[in-house]
């Protein structure tokens, strides 16, 4: 079951059956899977890093079995990748652009809208995250994401419906992610 591509404000997802659905859905989770998940912006770092040896070998294995799962990127993870690998020198700036252009082709993308803002600012206040985590949290959120993927949050938290798993921490990380063991 493929989703169709295209660019969304995280309260308007494009369903399996190429229906529009708001938010009422992602909430009552009609047309996703059991688990919908999200790569933060240090899994689609490494997996372009080579140098990063094992988190490459990872990240890349998790961005390819990602493109056939119910996974969504978030325009501010595909804004830090851009700054990362340009800044960093790991890329150069039509290989970055390029690299997004193909991730824009092979997953959905949300973004953020006021009331994820809001959301993000609350949750900076209250739960000890910084507000640009906050700010990738509250927008997967708002998109129905169940699965955060990254190094930067705790591992295993869950706050609101999302669990932080950094899949560096994990014996298993394929099978926890994908099979849900």
């Amino acid at each position: 079951m493929m989703l169709k591509k295209r660019h969304v404000d995280a309260a308007v997802l494009v369903c399996a059956k190429d229906i529009l659905w708001g938010e009422k859905c992602l909430r009552e989770r009609h047309c996703m899977r059991e688990r919908r998940l999200t790569l933060d912006t240090n899994i689609l770092f490494y997996a372009m890093d080579r140098d990063a040896e094992e988190r490459h070998k990872l990240a890349m294995e998790i961005v390819d079995l990602a493109s056939a799962f119910d996974c969504v990127l978030i325009l501010q993870a595909l804004c830090e990748f851009y700054a990362a690998v340009t800044g960093k020198d790991k890329m150069p700036s039509n290989e970055a652009e390029a690299q997004i252009n193909d991730w824009i082709q092979l997953f959905p993308v949300v973004s953020a809208t006021p009331k994820s803002l809001n959301k993000a600012i609350n949750a900076a206040n209250l739960h000890t995250l910084s507000f640009w985590d906050a700010m990738l949290w509250a927008v997967a959120r708002e998109a129905g994401v169940t699965l955060l993927l990254s190094e930067d949050f705790q591992h295993d938290r869950v706050l609101d419906g999302i669990r932080f798993c950094n899949p560096f921490k994990l014996d298993h990380p394929i099978d926890y992610i994908f099979n849900n063991k």
